[in-house]
């Protein structure tokens, strides 16, 4: 099946909105979670998941800590913050924005 690509400034959205719904997950998890739910559309790739993982602990929307998978691997689980619900909620609502801008334009055609 063909995956497009996550669609630029929507990454951290993704990934709020994942963890919000989910709770705790670890990378993987998270991955995993927005390509099944996106009916395999979408594909977060480790090189693009991790680093945005980062940016979110430095501005406090996820913590994290380090623990075992179920196959007792080691991984970091990441949970939401309240700053991190804050910003979902403004991400969300400029998503919703855009889209509403995209689709007036579209229709207008």
């Amino acid at each position: 099946m063909y995956r497009d690509e996550i669609p630029p400034g929507t990454l951290h959205l993704l990934i709020l909105r994942t963890l919000a719904r989910r709770g705790e997950l670890h990378g993987y998890e998270i991955a995993r979670t927005i390509q099944q739910n996106s009916e395999d559309v979408l594909q977060v790739e480790e090189g693009s998941l991790y680093p945005a993982l980062q940016r979110m602990l430095v501005k406090g929307w996820v913590n994290a800590h380090w623990g075992a998978t179920p196959e007792n691997r080691r991984a970091r689980y990441y949970r939401l913050t309240a700053a991190g619900r804050k910003q979902l909620e403004i991400e969300l609502s400029q998503f919703r924005r855009v889209v509403g801008a995209i689709t007036r334009v579209i229709q207008t055609a």
